[in-house]
């Protein structure tokens, strides 16, 4: 099977594009750059010279390729558009990469105890708005002869397979410990995300690009932490104590950007009900354990 991949350089895409390779599949990876492409050739990946806005060389892509996965940028409507339309009718799989944050709140650090699941209705923040109605497009998909699929991980963990190595929530949390020698977290921290391995994530999309009817919606996790937890896995792993720091909203912001609003101070707790329906079996450690002896510990920890 040849597959197109968006975001074949990066953490998602990069690890299944790696997956594929490995168990003899063709992948062909959209490069915005010279360095891009090299770096997509050195790993066996076909390059694709373009951008996530470049409408024909993704059509033609989508076209060539016999299913399609778009892991560069879920918020991006018009590589969609594109892919939609490079495969409408051909019965081709198109897996969108989407992520849990579509469910949070405003929580500011404080508990929630909402969990949803794949056939659980919710109403998306202003900011996720967006994302949610390029989920719903691709879903809608299935009635143009697409066997259209979209995957929400949640906190993704783990060393990654492919050009890039790590993941981009736990790694700023991390730095901002090392920085002022103390992890923190928005109010008390109580907020709680799912999480997944990046391990599993890859077996998720293999499976779903093998087997998942068209039309179908699959939440990514395997375990649940508080931030305040996180905060203090993180202090353990680099030799700061139990000591956490509680931030304001402003002040997470000011450290963080506006992502802290969902991406730190929300509540994201969802069940993959249909994930595991399709047969996904999720088998690697937990979020602490990476912390605190995996490869985070292997980069940060103390000598």
């Amino acid at each position: 099977m040849k597959v197109f991949i968006t975001g074949a350089t990066g953490y998602i895409g990069g690890s299944v594009a790696s997956r594929l390779i490995e168990r003899g599949d063709q992948v062909m990876g959209l490069a915005r750059s010279p360095e891009a492409a090299d770096a997509l050739e050195r790993r066996g990946i076909e390059p694709v010279t373009g951008d996530l806005n470049a409408y024909t060389p993704v059509v033609e892509a989508a076209r060539r390729a016999d299913a399609v996965i778009n892991a560069a940028n879920s918020d991006n409507p018009f590589v969609v558009h594109a892919l939609l339309e490079g495969l409408k009718g051909s019965g081709k799989a198109l897996v969108q990469t989407s992520g849990s944050s579509v469910v949070g709140t405003y929580d500011n650090g404080q508990p929630s105890e909402r969990v949803i699941d794949e056939d659980t209705p919710f109403a998306p923040e202003a900011e996720k708005a967006g994302r949610v109605a390029i989920d719903q497009s691709v879903l809608g998909a299935a009635k143009q002869g697409v066997r259209s699929i979209v995957i929400r991980p949640t906190l993704i963990y783990g060393r990654g397979i492919g050009v890039a190595a790590i993941s981009i929530q736990l790694p700023k949390l991390i730095d901002l410990a090392k920085k002022h020698r103390v992890p923190g977290h928005v109010g008390p921290g109580l907020n709680v995300w799912s999480n997944v391995h990046i391990a599993d994530v890859v077996e998720l999309f293999l499976l779903a690009l093998d087997k998942a009817e068209p039309g179908s919606l699959f939440y990514a996790e395997n375990g649940e932490a508080s931030f305040k937890s996180v905060a203090q896995s993180i202090g353990r792993m680099l030799g700061l104590g139990e000591r956490t720091k509680s931030w304001t909203i402003g002040e997470a912001v000011d450290l963080l950007g506006p992502g802290a609003y969902l991406s730190f101070g929300s509540n994201s707790r969802v069940r993959g009900k249909r994930s595991r329906a399709l047969g996904w079996k999720p088998q690697q450690g937990t979020l602490a354990d990476e912390i605190e002896r995996g490869v985070y510990a292997e980069m940060h920890g103390r000598p």
